[in-house]
């Protein structure tokens, strides 16, 4: 029952803790789109979950895609980017593939599209647009995201998981104080219980050594009493 009891909790604090990483990723793509002047990124890679259906098939709005920042130098026709533009006159960040690339003066500017689109994106994109390059999908995450982006989805995913996960590390915090005062009580109870028998042996030691005393005692005077009579 004790073995049952510690694998539960073990697979319940695998759970949490794998709550607690989609919260840190959730965290993270929040604070990702957040800045108008630049994307966080890890290491050079960004989650960034897909708002629209422009580039089905080859991603939809269930996915979330990871890119990874590039050189522009390096990109080709063919390639999809995420970039930055400005969608019904907002701040916004847009992943499309690079159907034309244009040079003049040293200057590259790139013309995009969506896979899913009948026509060109309206504006064309300098190199200092460009966030990154599309590099992975994970199917289906982005519909989480989007959950989690609710207040409901929030509070049942994130703050409750959290919460009972805070609650355990405090009763497991207590359990160990409960169970080392106990420990601490039971060695002071085995010290007092030893000083017990240490104090009840002396006190049996010394009532020997008093009757001992006594029949020495009782020896002399009969011996003296003894002398005495022969004396006489």
């Amino acid at each position: 029952m004790e073995k049952l009891k510690k694998i539960g909790l073990t697979v319940l604090s695998i759970c949490l803790w794998g709550v607690i990483l989609i919260a840190a990723l959730f965290a993270f793509t929040t604070l990702a789109t957040k800045d108008t002047n630049s994307v966080a990124s890890i290491a050079g890679f960004t989650p960034l979950t897909v708002a629209t259906e422009s580039m089905e098939p080859t991603f939809g709005t269930s996915d979330l895609i990871i890119i990874q920042k590039c050189d522009p130098a390096d990109l080709k026709e063919g390639d999809i980017i995420t970039f930055h533009t400005i969608i019904n006159n907002e701040y916004a960040l847009n992943t499309h593939r690079i159907v034309d690339i244009e040079e003049n003066n040293g200057y590259r500017s790139y013309r995009t599209k969506g896979d899913n689109n009948q026509i060109e994106d309206t504006h064309v994109i300098a190199d200092g647009d460009i966030v990154g390059k599309y590099v992975l999908k994970l199917a289906g995450v982005g519909a989480l995201m989007t959950f989690l982006s609710s207040s409901t989805g929030f509070l049942v995913v994130i703050i409750l998981p959290l919460l009972i996960f805070f609650v355990m590390q405090v009763y497991h915090l207590i359990m160990v104080v409960i169970k080392l005062k106990k420990a601490t009580a039971e060695e002071m109870a085995s010290e007092n219980d030893a000083s017990l028998d240490e104090a009840l042996k002396a006190k049996q030691e010394a009532e020997a050594a008093l009757a001992e005393a006594r029949r020495l005692k009782e020896e002399a005077e009969a011996l003296k009493k003894a002398a005495e009579e022969n004396k006489e």
